[in-house]
C-alpha cells in the first residue's frame, strides 16, 4: 500500500504522476526526451540503460517496465535484456555499450565515482560526448524516479503480463500523462 492516497490500482510512477500532474507532467516530459527523444543512442540502448540503474538499485517497477520496453524495441534481440542484468560483462552488446552501462552503473553509485579513466576508456571504444552526457543523465534521472517510486511504496505488479503492456505502451505512445481516473 502507498504512502500516500494515490489513484488505486494504477502502478509505479504513473500514480504519482496523476496524483500530482503538475510535477508529474515534467517528470515525464523528460522520459520522453531522454527515452524517446533524438539521441545518438537507440531508444532499445537507452532502455536498457534505465532498466540496468534500476535494477542496480532494486526498484521492481521501474526495472521491470523499462525491462518490458526494452524488449519490444530490441524485437528478435530482447533476451539481451536478461543477459545484462544478468552479467553484463558476458551479455551479448557492444565494448561500446558496456563502457556506458560501467558509467551509468558508477552514476548510480554517485556521480563522482565516475574516474577519468572510466571516461577515457569509453571515448577509446569510440563513445562520444553526447552518449556520455545521455548516459549519465538518464542514470541520474532514473535514481531519482526509482527513489521516487519506491520513497512512497507504489504498487509494483507481480504479473509479467502487466509488464508486458506497460512496455508495449511505452515504446508506442512514449511517456504521456495518464488520463484522471473518476
Amino acid at each position: 500500500m502507498a504512502h500516500i492516497q494515490v489513484p488505486e490500482g494504477v502502478p509505479g510512477i504513473r500514480s504519482l504522476v496523476m496524483y500530482r500532474p503538475e510535477t508529474g507532467q515534467h517528470l515525464y516530459e523528460l522520459a520522453q526526451v531522454l527515452l524517446r527523444g533524438e539521441s545518438p543512442l537507440s531508444e532499445g540502448d537507452r532502455e536498457l540503460i534505465a532498466t540496468y540503474v534500476s535494477h542496480r538499485n532494486d526498484c521492481m517497477f521501474c526495472r521491470n517496465s523499462h525491462a518490458a520496453a526494452a524488449r519490444c524495441l530490441y524485437g528478435d534481440d530482447k533476451n539481451v535484456v536478461d543477459e545484462v542484468l544478468q552479467d553484463i560483462t558476458t551479455a551479448p552488446i557492444s565494448d561500446k555499450l558496456k563502457a556506458l552501462l560501467h558509467i551509468a552503473g558508477k552514476v548510480q553509485i554517485l556521480g563522482t565515482a565516475v574516474t577519468p579513466e572510466d571516461i577515457t576508456a569509453a571515448k577509446w571504444l569510440g563513445v562520444t560526448d553526447r552518449e556520455l552526457h545521455d548516459t549519465v543523465l538518464i542514470a541520474a534521472t532514473f535514481c531519482m524516479f526509482n527513489r521516487y517510486v519506491d520513497g512512497l511504496a507504489t504498487l509494483t505488479p507481480t504479473d509479467p503480463a502487466a509488464y508486458e503492456e506497460m512496455g508495449k505502451r511505452m515504446t508506442t505512445l512514449g511517456y504521456v500523462l495518464p488520463q484522471k481516473t473518476n
